[in-house]
């Protein structure tokens, strides 16, 4: 029991991380010190020295060769596809936009887990994914942001296609986080992930001009890279261990709601009554999808 409840933790704290993440990641954009694709290089090029410096004081584990194959493919959709798609997706929308498409990925990592993993979809998850969704978007719907988009149908659309990559990616580590520790395939996913982003964003990150950082935009790179990239691809793949992959993909539901009350406490967005139901929603709805009953005793 313990254990399933440290993994409901882990997840929540990467709702957390990812929730605030929109806002930072946007004001490096806005400000122009940073480009999404140079950015990616950033994330991904950061997780990966964090990761192997921490596997030098773990346990070393033997990888089959065989598997090689499934990191690599794991790094395509979960760092490549999926960060090049969501910073580039930023730079155009708003945070409240693509907090808002980043609900669809539970709806897609529910047919996956059904079709791919073969987990069973019970009609109460079914009516928790309902619930979830329906206060997702209606509290995305009536949000509003007054930071700049510069074109925003083709940002959601960047933001969509991030959300089925990392559907993919979910489904692929559910698999690999039952035969090794997280850290074991992590450290190859961001390896592999950094030289597929390095040819995009090597142009971009030539001209970053480095002394022109501020603190506060410091601040907001290395939590993007440290707190959105690090800690959330170390405490995903603890939480599949213990928790079923369309669970895990329900709590994204959180992150609207998360990423609601940073923009409000930026002032950018503003409370009502409708959010205020939206997000009881969203709360009930991941409630019922993580809710495991007791088993009788015989």
């Amino acid at each position: 029991m313990k254990s399933r409840s440290y993994a409901i933790v882990a997840l929540l704290m990467v709702q957390v991380l990812y929730g605030l993440n929109f806002t930072f990641a946007k004001i490096v954009f806005n400000d122009n010190f940073v480009g999404p694709l140079a950015f990616v290089i950033l994330r991904v090029g950061g997780a990966t020295i964090l990761f192997w410096l921490v596997s030098l004081f773990l346990p070393k584990e033997k990888v089959d060769k065989k598997d090689y194959f499934k990191f690599f493919m794991a790094a395509v959709f979960g760092v490549g596809i999926n960060m090049i798609l969501f910073l580039k997706g930023l730079q155009l929308t708003t945070p409240i936009h693509a907090s808002a498409i980043v609900t669809i990925t539970p709806v897609i990592i529910l047919v996956l887990s059904a079709i791919v993993l073969k987990e069973k979809v019970t009609k109460l998850k079914v009516l928790g994914v309902i619930l979830a969704l329906g206060g997702a978007l209606a509290l995305t719907i009536y949000g509003k942001s007054t930071r700049a988009a510069d074109n925003v149908f083709l940002g959601n659309t960047f933001i969509f296609l991030n959300a089925i990559a990392y559907s993919i990616y979910i489904i692929l580590i559910k698999q690999l986080s039952a035969k090794y520790h997280p850290f074991t395939f992590i450290k190859w996913l961001f390896l592999f992930g950094f030289f597929l982003v390095l040819p995009f964003g090597i142009g971009e990150l030539n001209a970053v001009e480095w002394q022109s950082f501020t603190p506060a935009i410091t601040f907001a790179v290395l939590f993007v890279v440290v707190g959105a990239t690090f800690g959330t691809y170390l405490l995903n793949p603890l939480a599949l261990t213990r928790l079923k992959a369309s669970t895990v993909g329900v709590f994204i539901y959180l992150q609207p709601v998360i990423a609601g009350f940073f923009a409000m406490f930026m002032g950018v967005d503003t409370i009502d009554a409708i959010k205020i139901v939206a997000m009881l929603f969203i709360f009930v709805g991941v409630y019922i999808v993580s809710y495991k009953p007791k088993q009788k005793s015989v």
